[in-house]
C-alpha cells in the first residue's frame, strides 16, 4: 500500500489519536490534504506501526501535530513527556508515544490532547476565530476543554482537566453518577454521553427533544460555561462532541446561563457567546496540522 514514497516539498503531518480511531494525514503549507486515512485503535505499539507505515511515503515531512486521547503528559522537560499516561485503554498506559515517533524521524513534533488539537482549530479558523480568548469543550463518551488565553493554549503542571470540575445538581436529578473518580460531583460524570444513556436507560440520540433530560442536561453544560466564565472571562465558550450534535441543546444552555448568571457579569450577547463547533468533524485533524505550522 504504502511503497512508493512521494516526493513533495514542505508537508505537514497530522495525528488525531483517539481512543477508537486514529486519523493521519498529511497536507502542504496551505493546507491542502495530500493523504488521509484512518485505523482503529490497537495497542501502541501496533497503532502506531501502522502510523509510520503511513507517514513512511512520504519522504520530506518539516512537521507534525499530535493531538493524543489522554490523560498524557505534555510538561516538556518532564521525564513522561510525550507518554500517555494511566488510562484504561489497553496496551496505552505508560506507553512512549512520541518516543517511538521520535526513535522513527527525529522532526519537530507539536505534542497535545486531542481537545487542545479540536480547540486550536476552532480558534485559527473556526467559531473563535476572530477572538483571543476561548474554552473549547467536547462532550462525548467523555468530557475535555481546550483552552486559549492571549492566543495561547493554557497548561501548567500537566494539561487542564476541565470536565472533571464540580457541580451543583439540578433538584429533579436522582441520578448516581457515571464518573469512577467523582461519582455524581462532577461534569463529565453528570453531562456525558454515558451519562445520559445510564440515567435514562436509552441512547441519547432516541431521548425527544420536548424531554425533561435536555434541560437536565443544558443546566449542567450552562454550570460548566457560567465557571469557565467566572475564571477565565472568555469571549467565546464553543461545545462540541456528539452530544451537543442536539441542535435544541443550545437554546437550553444559553436559557439556563442567563438564569444561574442572574446578572452578575457582563457578557457578551449568548447567541455569540455560547455557540457550536464550526469545523466540525475535521477540527481535530486540522489543528494538528496548525499546530505543525507553528514549528516550522
Amino acid at each position: 500500500m504504502y511503497e512508493e514514497k512521494r516526493k513533495i516539498m514542505g508537508l505537514l503531518g497530522a495525528i488525531e489519536a483517539g481512543g477508537t480511531k486514529f486519523v493521519v494525514a498529511v497536507a502542504d503549507e496551505k493546507f491542502n490534504v495530500v493523504e488521509r486515512t484512518s485505523f482503529p485503535t490497537l495497542d501502541g505499539e501496533k497503532t502506531l506501526d501502522q502510523v509510520i507505515a503511513f507517514f513512511d511515503q512520504f519522504d520530506n515531512i518539516d512537521a507534525i501535530g499530535i493531538a493524543a486521547f489522554g490523560p498524557i503528559d505534555i510538561v516538556d522537560g518532564s521525564q513522561t513527556y510525550g507518554y500517555v499516561l494511566d488510562t484504561p485503554k489497553r496496551g496505552w498506559s505508560g506507553y512512549d508515544f512520541l518516543g517511538r515517533m521520535k526513535s522513527w524521524r527525529d522532526i519537530p513534533y507539536y505534542w497535545t490532547t486531542d481537545v487542545n488539537g479540536a480547540g486550536w482549530a476552532e480558534f485559527e479558523t473556526g467559531a473563535a476565530k476572530d477572538v483571543n480568548n476561548m474554552v473549547y469543550l467536547t462532550v462525548g463518551t467523555g468530557v475535555g476543554a481546550g483552552i486559549v488565553s492571549s492566543g495561547k493554549l493554557v497548561s501548567g503542571y500537566g494539561h487542564p482537566e476541565a470536565g472533571h470540575i464540580f457541580l451543583q445538581k439540578h433538584p429533579e436529578d436522582k441520578y448516581e453518577g457515571h464518573c469512577p473518580f467523582h461519582g455524581d460531583n462532577c461534569l463529565e460524570g453528570l453531562a456525558a454521553g454515558p451519562a445520559i444513556e445510564e440515567r435514562w436507560g436509552i441512547s441519547a440520540k432516541d431521548i425527544p427533544d420536548d424531554d425533561i433530560a435536555w434541560k437536565i442536561e443544558a443546566y449542567y453544560l450552562a454550570q460548566a460555561a457560567l465557571d469557565y466564565t467566572m475564571i477565565l472571562r472568555p469571549e467565546k465558550i464553543i461545545f462540541g462532541g456528539g452530544v451537543p450534535h442536539r441542535e435544541t441543546l443550545f437554546p437550553l444552555i444559553r436559557e439556563s446561563f442567563a438564569e444561574q448568571m442572574s446578572d452578575y457579569l457582563e457578557v457578551p450577547d449568548l447567541e455569540e457567546y455560547i455557540v457550536p463547533v464550526a469545523n466540525g468533524d475535521n477540527a481535530g485533524i486540522l489543528g494538528c496540522f496548525y499546530l505543525a505550522k507553528t514549528l516550522v
